[in-house]
């Protein structure tokens, strides 16, 4: 059997492009976008293909022997916009972002407002002294220090590895 009989098209013949919108699929998944697009925007949310204007930023966790350091990024943040709480072992940061800018041009007005809002909770382990929890803020990183308790250090036991 010849490679060419396999091919659905012949060689050398031009064939009609289909427009996808004629295909069933593409229609499909046209109409799918339009439901999620409508759904999304009634609650005043952006679709999936856009960026959402709120934000979750990355927490970095680092562990020794006596503390636990956690440091978030909060760019365009001020102290006064973050909040961290502990209760029941979980230590949460959240804040709020509220941004105005205003342009006024000879020729145009303008002016953009953007708001957004995080929270994130991390659940603590146990052995940490939470009346000693420490949060600094400095240029847009915030630094969260938990001391860990004296008897949890103390039960710390290296285990040596062994070869064969």
């Amino acid at each position: 059997m010849a490679m060419k009989d396999l091919v659905l098209w012949k060689w050398g013949e031009k064939q009609a492009p289909v427009k996808r919108e004629q295909e069933p699929f593409y229609a499909l998944q046209r109409d799918m976008n339009r439901l999620f697009d409508e759904f999304f925007s009634d609650f005043g949310l952006r679709p999936f293909g856009e960026s959402w204007r709120s934000f979750s930023p990355s927490i970095d966790v680092t562990e020794t022997d006596q503390e636990i350091k956690m440091s978030a990024e909060l760019p365009g943040l001020d102290d006064n916009d973050i909040e961290v709480k502990l209760a029941n072992d979980i230590l949460t940061i959240s804040g709020e972002k509220k941004q105005e800018k205003e342009d006024n041009n000879k020729h145009y007005d303008r002016l953009e407002r953007s708001y957004g809002s995080f929270q994130r909770s991390i659940p603590l382990p146990p052995g940490v002294e939470t009346d000693k929890v420490d949060a600094t803020f400095n240029k847009g990183v915030l630094t969260i220090t938990i001391p860990k308790a004296a008897a949890a250090q103390s039960h710390i036991k290296k285990i040596p590895i062994k070869t064969r």
